[in-house]
């Protein structure tokens, strides 16, 4: 956006000392190409992330022709006028290129210099056949198994478009210290604007926070608190979602709004839900264990600027990942590693397989019947002897009635107490209680 010279005639605007506001706004908007969208301002260049900008245009416009006492007050009331001159009721989001600067990078590779008004302008520069991000890519070969690399690079590639096709978020895990947050300001400089960081328990828990990741591509949360989420529900509906959703600021009604927005967390552990160890939860996750921080390694503490120098190379090599998830119809080339990372979060996070695969606590048989309350007691039991936090009653029972055709058992509430009471519980399993 560039800024106003001095006029040298008088403008068509300013009639006599009285200033014309509306054809001010539309002389400011021929010259300063911008709509405004949900009450932001967009130039051709993308979101203009601070209107201070706008208004210091507006200022340097007026400043030779309006008494200095009253520019302050006019310049917030042509603010406010400017952004119904320039309104639109919808902003595009595109799934077929991305806006970068300079003009459209096509999904097979094509780029032209053609220009419009997006949702989503990525600041980096297209440099077909440039040199590799080798820094990027011997960070990448200290911090992760090679074979998770392409999972990373699909996964960022995945975040260049606004769609949710693939519905799946990623979670880099480690101990601490092995430098996976870099990742993160590696991810702001390609982004710009269209990246947000928060935290995931924000998004769940806070109802105003969804509303900050509209437009957004991807949202990072570089520090993943290790707490168990208490619901799940906005998180599972965000990474898979295809409709508009129920959104709310502050002082003002809540609207429907379409959210895109992609999750990458890091954390030094996987991501835990309070009560939710449903198999949906975990099947909306890809996680990756980082390598551990080798003893004596000296960090760079500028290392995050020398990679943010490659960041045209970096996108490229983004894009790359992108295209590969696209001709694999937005399937991640998830390696053995990163499939047995899920399925130990999934374990720990669910421990009632484990108990059903224990000894001496359970026993199996077609003939068996056993009510709820004493599986759960021996479950309780097994619990306390390995130390392992217990899910609800509710959970438990459900879980099992989820998974029941799995071990050979019938849910059923005709299970026989002793007096001819009937009560709930499962047939094919005894509980092995002491005493």
């Amino acid at each position: 956006m560039n800024t106003t010279e001095t006029p040298s005639a008088k403008p068509e605007w300013l009639r006599g000392k009285q200033l014309d506001e509306v054809a001010f706004c539309t002389e400011f908007v021929r010259e300063q190409p911008l709509v405004c969208f949900q009450d932001n301002f967009y130039t051709m260049d993308g979101l203009v992330p601070d209107e201070r900008k706008i208004e210091r245009l507006i200022y340097e416009k007026l400043r030779p022709w309006v008494s200095s006492g009253g520019v302050a007050a006019q310049v917030d009331r042509l603010l406010a006028l400017l952004r119904k001159e320039c309104w639109t009721e919808e902003l595009p989001s595109f799934q077929d290129r991305i806006m970068i600067n300079g003009g459209t990078l096509w999904l097979d590779g094509s780029f032209t210099e053609d220009k419009c008004f997006c949702r989503n302008r990525l600041p980096v520069w297209y440099e077909p056949g440039g040199p590799e991000p080798r820094r990027w890519l011997r960070f990448l070969g200290d911090l992760l198994w090679e074979e998770d690399i392409p999972i990373l690079q699909e996964y960022l590639g995945y975040c260049l478009l606004p769609t949710t096709r693939a519905q799946k978020m990623l979670m880099l895990v480690g101990r601490g210290g092995e430098g996976k947050s870099r990742i993160g300001a590696v991810v702001r400089s390609v982004f710009g604007s269209s990246m947000v960081q928060n935290s995931l328990s924000k998004v769940e828990t806070n109802r105003f926070a969804r509303a900050d990741l509209e437009g957004a591509l991807v949202m990072v949360d570089d520090d993943m608190q290790m707490e168990a989420l208490p619901q799940t529900n906005y998180i599972k509906a965000i990474v898979t979602a295809e409709l508009p959703m129920d959104l709310e600021k502050k002082s003002r009604q809540s609207y429907q709004g379409q959210l895109y927005v992609r999750f990458l967390g890091f954390g030094n552990g996987s991501l835990k839900a309070l009560y939710d160890r449903s198999e949906g939860f975990f099947r909306r996750q890809i996680i990756l264990n980082v390598k551990p921080k080798e003893p004596g390694r000296v960090d760079d503490p500028q290392l995050s600027d020398k990679l943010i120098q490659e960041r045209d190379a970096i996108f490229l090599w983004m894009f790359r990942g992108l295209q590969r998830l696209i001709g694999n119809n937005y399937r991640f080339t998830e390696s053995k590693r990163s499939r047995e990372a899920l399925k130990n979060a999934y374990r720990d996070a669910n421990n009632v397989e484990e108990f059903l695969r224990s000894k001496g606590y359970i026993s199996f048989f077609a003939e068996a019947e056993c009510p709820a309350k004493e599986l759960y007691r021996a479950y309780r039991l097994w619990c306390e002897d390995n130390t392992s936090y217990p899910l609800a009653a509710k959970s438990f029972s459900g879980w099992l009635i989820e998974h029941q055709e799995r071990f050979g058992l019938h849910y059923t509430n005709t299970v026989c107490l002793p007096g001819g009471r009937r009560v709930r519980g499962f047939v094919g399993v005894e509980p092995l209680l002491p005493g």
